[in-house]
């Protein structure tokens, strides 16, 4: 009895240290691929609802995307020109990502670590919120937050 009682314990054990991995590995697999820039809102810190500010890119920087990969590589391709004449650059780093915390934190080359948090993770949908370079926006002496939507 307590052979079977000493098993099932160090299964249980097993089973729920695995269930992060499992769950940071599904969030990574849906994380994976082009993510395609669509919309940059600045949303009030005082109730986190307010929209203050829109942006929605257009022309050639509609075009702009960000890549993941499970190997925690990341890339921005920066679209930018007027009419169609478009041009491309394309900045490379790396990432981490915290399922638990729903962080994550994109270093590219030549640049700081930057956090966001994990809004919106969907196999079509992408949401973050800057951790970093907060200001206040509005004026209210609360500190804004922005958020950056991504579609595939």
């Amino acid at each position: 009895m307590k052979k079977y009682l000493l098993l099932f314990a160090f299964s249980a054990l097993a089973l729920s240290s695995c269930e992060d991995d499992d769950v940071e590995g599904f969030e990574l697999d849906m994380l994976k691929g082009e993510w395609k820039d669509t919309k940059e809102e600045i949303i009030s810190g005082k109730d986190n609802k307010t929209v203050l500010s829109t942006i929605t890119p257009t022309g050639c920087s509609a075009k702009s995307t960000t890549e993941f990969r499970i190997d925690y590589y990341a890339a921005y391709t920066a679209v930018t020109g007027i009419g169609a004449t478009c041009t491309s650059e394309k900045t490379e780093g790396t990432y981490t990502y915290d399922a638990e915390k729903k962080i994550l934190v994109i270093k590219y080359k030549n640049d700081n670590e930057r956090p966001y948090r994990v809004d919106i993770l969907s196999n079509s949908e992408l949401r973050l919120m800057e951790m970093f370079d907060s200001i206040d926006y509005n004026g209210d002496m609360v500190i804004d937050y922005v958020y950056r939507s991504y579609k595939r």
